[in-house]
């Protein structure tokens, strides 16, 4: 099932030299006899899972996540592709630092990585970043993450740079003024709880100045991790306007609304923060309708001193590599979303960047990137068993369905499951 070429039904598919040679029916007689052969029968054959927001941590915070450890998570959660975000240490805010990225993901090979780069020095939000060094050492996009920029003068002249180079903002939209302390969902729930909460005003009042600076520069602003019915409004209209402005979200926030936070489990704490019910039955909505691009796991390991601390004070973050397919599989289940629907938004993330170099789907001469899946195998998510060095999971012992069987990298089988 390829979103992409439009293919949909029984097929072979045979790869040689890391390339699609072929697709189309009774292709196995054909092989010869030092084939590797796959049986899928019962299986998804996808173009490879694309997420374009993760966190891999290194070089600087490796207790966390290392490359290694993080492209493994994400080969064995289907995860062919992935964009890591520059909130390392040294910051990934010169070409350096994105080549060392690079050079270290390559000689792994495991899943490919695409390093976002910063926008401002340091994350700082005060000097702008050689950002025409960073797009010729390999930046896919631009972001200063967690800590966004807040001089809407200074994110004009950054995308307005990074336009000449083809370089995409992808803002973590929140106002920090309104936010500040704030650590779930603002409303009755966090009165309840005692614990501060983040209005949905300080992330709509960031994307709206985003849509406005996309008006104004005819920049291309990614929204990631879009949370809230007033955020996703603006995107839709901004979209009927053809402004430039696409957008993802996480599959924590599709699968949980906060009263998750009951429990004060810090694996529930996050940023943005989770939502209410009526957010997320607007999210499921523009999961469908398109509004949505994308599904992005915002994967961020922690450590458990990271997190083994009150809510108030514990990290924000939690990892999604491992569990991405059978959380986002169950809308298919529930009949929320169709496959193909899925299939779609975990595959279109370098399209979603505009990587026009980037040639996917299963179809002949494209690069073999290939995600084969078990829809149907029941599963236990246990984060004991996870390649990922962290734990920080708010889906710990749910039972879902959907494994991961294959991942295949440029024609290279990087993980195969219980095989």
């Amino acid at each position: 099932m390829d979103p992409i070429s439009g293919t949909d039904g029984e097929r072979d598919i045979v790869v040689k030299n890391g390339m699609i040679a072929e697709v189309g029916r009774g292709l196995r007689r054909k092989a010869n006899s030092h084939a590797n052969v796959i049986d899928a029968k019962g299986f998804v054959v996808s173009p490879g899972f694309v997420d374009v927001h993760v966190h891999l941590r290194e070089p600087g915070f490796e207790y966390k996540e290392d490359i290694e450890s993080g492209t493994r998570a994400a080969v064995a959660g289907g995860f062919t592709s992935v964009c890591c975000m520059p909130n390392t240490d040294p910051v990934n805010d010169n070409a350096s630092v994105t080549s060392y990225i690079l050079k270290r993901a390559k000689m792994l090979g495991l899943a490919r990585v695409y390093p976002v780069s910063a926008i401002s020095k340091g994350l700082k939000g005060e000097a702008m970043a050689d950002i025409g060094d960073q797009a010729g050492a390999g930046a896919v996009a631009l972001s200063d993450d967690g800590r966004p920029v807040m001089n809407s003068l200074l994110m004009r002249r950054a995308a307005e740079y990074a336009s000449s180079f083809g370089l995409p903002i992808m803002d973590h939209c929140e106002d920090l003024n309104l936010s500040a302390g704030g650590v779930m969902n603002e409303g009755a729930l966090s009165t309840e709880l005692g614990l501060r909460g983040v209005p949905h005003a300080a992330e709509e009042v960031h994307v709206a100045r985003d849509i406005a600076l996309a008006r104004l520069t005819g920049a291309h602003f990614h929204i990631t991790h879009v949370s809230t019915a007033g955020s996703l409004d603006m995107i839709r209209a901004a979209k009927k306007k053809r402004l430039n402005i696409t957008c993802d979200v996480t599959p924590h926030h599709i699968a949980l609304t906060d009263e998750a936070v009951r429990g004060y489990s810090t694996s529930t704490k996050m940023s943005p923060p989770l939502r209410s019910a009526g957010d997320v039955k607007e999210i499921l909505k523009a999961l469908a309708d398109g509004t949505i691009d994308a599904i992005a796991t915002d994967h961020a390991p922690h450590g458990l001193i990271d997190k083994e601390l009150g809510f108030d004070t514990a990290a924000s973050g939690v990892i999604g590599l491992e569990t991405a397919l059978p959380v986002v599989l169950s809308l298919v289940h529930d009949k929320k979303i169709s496959l193909r629907r899925m299939l779609e938004l975990l595959t279109n993330g370098m399209n979603v960047l505009k990587r026009s170099e980037f040639h996917r789907g299963l179809k002949k001469g494209a690069v073999a990137d290939i995600t084969i899946f078990d829809p149907e195998e029941k599963i236990t998510i246990s984060s004991g068993e996870f390649y990922s060095k962290s734990r920080n999971t708010p889906f710990e012992g749910w039972k879902l369905k959907g494994a991961v069987k294959y991942t295949i990298v440029e024609g290279k089988i990087v993980h195969a499951r219980n095989l």
